[in-house]
């Protein structure tokens, strides 16, 4: 049996999804979250994205692929969604229990500034952002080019909130100093 790298794409995806669900559990205690307007707007652009982006989407719009990608060609960009996807596991696992899926304050926060945080401030979203370009590149539709877009967009709003946050709840000397220091979400930019 040979199995499409549509399907790989959709495999991966659903089990990091589950993988990822489940790991929720291991959290430390939330300390602080902040919920604000724009907590709805980066949430709504993911949301709409990840409609866009769904193998079904394409179809039911009636769309076809703008580009052929080739077996060559998809299973390369598996290899690349595959990377994108270890980098926010190796993450996760390196923040431990100061993760979380809001903007919080977990109990004893800290800056953590080393392994791949040495890289860049925001690992998960750069690594779910690379992720989904090749997925996106794969597909070759305007609904799922769209859709990886406005997740990335949801990702990049979510960080900027996040910061803002972290800036007060951690101080400007210790978070800020790492943002000096650290770019955003692309490795070897300047920061801020």
């Amino acid at each position: 049996m040979i199995i499409r790298p549509s399907e790989t794409f959709e495999v991966i995806w659903i089990g990091w999804l589950v993988s990822w669900v489940a790991a929720s559990f291991w959290s430390g205690r939330t300390a602080k979250r902040v919920t604000t307007w724009e907590t709805w707007v980066y949430r709504g652009a993911i949301i709409a994205g990840a409609i866009l982006i769904a193998p079904w989407t394409a179809p039911a719009l009636g769309e076809r692929p703008i580009w052929e990608v080739g077996n060559t060609g998809a299973y390369a960009l598996v290899g690349v969604m595959l990377a994108g996807l270890l980098l926010t596991w190796v993450a996760r696992i390196h923040l431990g229990r100061l993760w979380s899926s809001a903007i919080t304050r977990k109990e004893e926060h800290r800056v953590v500034d080393t392994g791949p945080y040495a890289f860049v401030r925001h690992p998960i979203y750069a690594g779910i952002i690379t992720a989904l370009i090749a997925t996106a590149v794969t597909e070759a539709t305007l609904a799922a080019l769209l859709g990886a877009m406005l997740i990335a967009l949801g990702l990049w709003l979510k960080a900027r909130v996040e910061e803002r946050f972290l800036m007060v709840e951690l101080g400007p000397d210790a978070y800020g100093s790492y943002c000096r220091r650290v770019p955003m979400l692309i490795p070897l930019l300047p920061s801020h």
